[in-house]
């Protein structure tokens, strides 16, 4: 059983993993790198994204998720909340990756609480 739960999590893991390298080239395949505050923010979350979900590869931890869905919502609010809602790329990079971050570890701890919902 919890071989079982733990391939169902590495799925979301590595979705997550490959949306924290999407965020952290994300200044640079959008353009925004001239500014710091969106660029260093998006640097940050993909960094600590990437490890926690690097960790979850290894053994995955419940906690882990939850600071992931932390991490995807301080994503979609960070443009209102550091000031960098007048550049659009920056915002649409947060918001869409951020909402795509929480929906994932949601998923991930939907399905801890759910083990037979696959069946």
């Amino acid at each position: 059983m919890a071989i079982v739960l733990m391939k169902g999590k590495r799925t979301q893991d590595w979705a997550n993993l490959v949306l924290a390298a999407c965020l952290f080239v994300s200044p640079w395949v959008f353009g925004f790198t001239n500014e710091t505050m969106p660029s260093w923010n998006a640097w940050i979350v993909a960094a600590m994204l990437g490890v926690l979900s690097v960790a979850a590869l290894s053994l995955f931890a419940e906690w882990e998720e939850w600071v992931n869905m932390a991490l995807g919502l301080w994503s979609i609010a960070s443009p209102w909340l550091l000031g960098f809602t007048t550049n659009m790329n920056a915002v649409g990079t947060n918001v869409v990756l951020g909402a795509l971050i929480f929906a994932v570890s949601l998923w991930a701890v939907w399905d801890v609480h759910h083990p037979h919902a696959h069946a």
